[in-house]
């Protein structure tokens, strides 16, 4: 059985109020909890044998994806990583159809073909994940581009790690971007390791921020296990693309909760370390922030509800045809 989202500390005291609004705080909420039990509950169909390939959880990032989407339109676009399930969810996918599309069946968002690491939704202008550390940067700014051409006021948000600030389609996407103005969010997932390599050893300076103004943007840090932070930067920096004032890149530092994949066990990650991100778990700071515990408990209710159903759907939904696979290729 897969375990439940950690419990809120005993504590009398009462959070400050927030500059953002209840039903928006319950919303990331309900993002936040939906893709902790996403990923807990996929790691148990991974370990059962019902999900193939690779696995790459989003635990403990969950406030980015459900900050930045949070404040973004539903007509904008958001282009995902290898590490994506969050983003997905956050953006507006639905449960059911992302276990279907992760356990390779043709009920699945991408017919079960492109799995984990390359889901995408047109529905929900999700440009996609992508199993290329960094290769959805270039894909941003390619969309940003086509929205200047529309002439319309849409955003792009890009989410990629740490990591991926090393390719060089990162720094020739963030020029681009400053020098066209593009309305793209290039939204640094910092989690301080690229799979087992910690930002110490692969940066010479790990305020990954101060990359921004290099290219003559702004560069901005924001600490990213709290969804209310990361949503209040991720507003202004959509304000500021949608005024035609370009690019912003947010640093959202954060820390996973684990190895690289459901099968690394993360052993060279500090025990310290990572018990001090965790007792600064992104659910127990959104639930301090919302301060209401029956509307917190409703949503998880409803939430664990939609879970059940979902992998119920996806075991019993059909794999793919032959045919359906053969056709995927010769089509392109």
């Amino acid at each position: 059985m897969a375990k439940k989202a950690p419990a809120k500390k005993d504590s009398k005291r009462k959070s400050a109020s927030s500059p953002v609004a209840e039903a928006t705080m319950l919303q990331m909420y309900r993002d936040v909890y939906a893709t902790r039990q996403f990923e807990l509950q996929c790691a148990e169909l991974y370990r059962a044998g019902l999900i193939r390939g690779y696995l790459h959880p989003y635990l403990g990032q969950e406030a980015i994806a459900a900050g930045a989407c949070a404040a973004i339109r539903v007509d904008d676009y958001i282009v995902s990583t290898h590490r994506g399930h969050g983003h997905c969810i956050s953006k507006g996918a639905e449960l059911k159809l992302m276990v279907a599309e992760i356990m390779g069946k043709a009920t699945g968002y991408c017919g079960g073909l492109g799995g984990s690491m390359h889901i995408s939704s047109k529905k929900d202008n999700n440009l996609g994940a992508n199993g290329i550390v960094g290769g959805g940067i270039p894909i941003a700014a390619g969309a940003g581009m086509g929205i200047n051409v529309r002439g319309t006021d849409q955003v792009v948000v890009s989410f990629f790690s740490d990591g991926a600030t090393n390719n060089g389609v990162f720094a020739e996407s963030m020029n681009l971007a400053a020098v066209f103005k593009l309305p793209v969010i290039f939204m640094l997932e910092n989690n301080h390791y690229a799979v087992a390599t910690r930002i110490e050893c692969s940066a010479g300076s790990c305020d990954l921020a101060a990359v921004g103004p290099a290219f003559g943007i702004p560069g901005v840090s924001v600490d990213g296990n709290d969804a209310v932070k990361v949503y209040l930067e991720t507003q202004k920096a959509a304000e500021r693309a949608r005024m035609g004032e370009g690019p912003t890149l947010i640093e959202a530092k954060t820390y996973r909760h684990g190895g690289h994949h459901v099968n690394d066990p993360g052993l060279y990650m500090p025990r310290e370390e990572l018990e001090s991100w965790k007792a600064r778990d992104p659910i127990i700071i959104l639930r301090e922030h919302i301060n209401n515990d029956k509307k917190i408990k409703a949503i998880e209710k409803t939430v664990d509800r939609e879970m059940e159903a979902a992998i119920e759907f996806g075991k019993s939904s059909p794999n793919p045809s032959v045919d359906d696979f053969v056709a995927s290729i010769t089509d392109r």
